[in-house]
């Protein structure tokens, strides 16, 4: 009388992913680390399994998990990305992965950077709305109307979306070079900004980004557009604001 079970073959081995990430600040390391696969494993799932199973102290930034909030980027094989959209499937290497922090930000520690640079140049172009002021806001004024059909509004809506995840600044070669480049996704909020036909110093969008590190220092390699997760051309918005520079320049409107 044989065991019940006894002639079952033993179940597979679940298939495992080998997987580098960074640990460390600016100066850090690359640690290994083995994973299981599943089917639809996203490299977010990949990072919270590490930090859940392997290595509890493994810091990285994630919120919404579904393609919506942008703070799970990070650089993944080479090439920044939104991890919560990034299926291993798409970019495993002969069955290993690599993992780090995004580019051009400094670490704080593993997979978290400092963004306080990147919104400070989003500052600095003056992508924010200027209202009219003094008595030209009082009762009866009557702001620009804004035409949904007009040139103006179909630019502005084309750039409106950035979430700042910071994908385009780390894949932007300038920014590496430059440490005052603005970086394409100000640059992008800026142009938004100066097509807003309500804003009552759109000339002053142009002060800001027409400067030494501004638009004008964009070499329109297009890495920001190749890689930004809502399918945005920040390279076409900064062109924008080198032709609108221009044309302010030969004005007068930007002389000092």
């Amino acid at each position: 009388m044989t065991q019940q079970g006894a002639d079952r073959p033993a179940p597979p081995s679940p298939a495992m992913l080998d997987v580098e990430i960074w640990r460390g600040g600016q100066e850090g390391h690359y640690e290994d680390f083995r994973v299981p696969r599943d089917e639809n494993q996203t490299v977010l799932d990949v990072v919270t399994y590490v930090q859940r199973h392997l290595a509890p102290a493994l810091a990285y930034r994630f919120a919404c998990r579904v393609g919506m909030c942008g703070s799970c980027a990070m650089t993944v094989n080479g090439r920044p990305r939104w991890t919560c959209r990034t299926h291993v499937a798409r970019v495993i290497e002969g069955g290993r992965m690599r993992i780090a922090p995004l580019r051009n930000l400094p670490v704080i520690r593993d997979l978290v950077t400092d963004m306080s640079t990147f919104f400070d140049k989003w500052q600095a172009a003056r992508g924010r709305f200027v209202g009219t002021e003094g008595a030209d806001a009082g009762v009866g004024h009557e702001p620009a109307r804004v035409r949904p059909a007009s040139p103006e509004r179909r630019e502005a809506d084309a750039a409106i979306e950035c979430i700042n995840c910071a994908v385009c600044y780390a894949a932007c070669d300038v920014v590496s070079w430059r440490e005052d480049y603005l970086g394409p996704a100000a640059l992008n909020r800026a142009w938004a900004a100066w097509n807003d036909v309500r804003d009552d110093d759109r000339t002053g969008v142009l002060r800001a980004v027409a400067v030494a590190g501004g638009c004008l220092n964009c070499h329109t390699h297009q890495s920001c557009t190749e890689h930004c997760p809502v399918a945005l051309s920040p390279t076409h918005s900064i062109a924008g604001l080198k032709r609108a520079s221009m044309q302010a320049w030969l004005r007068g409107e930007l002389k000092s």
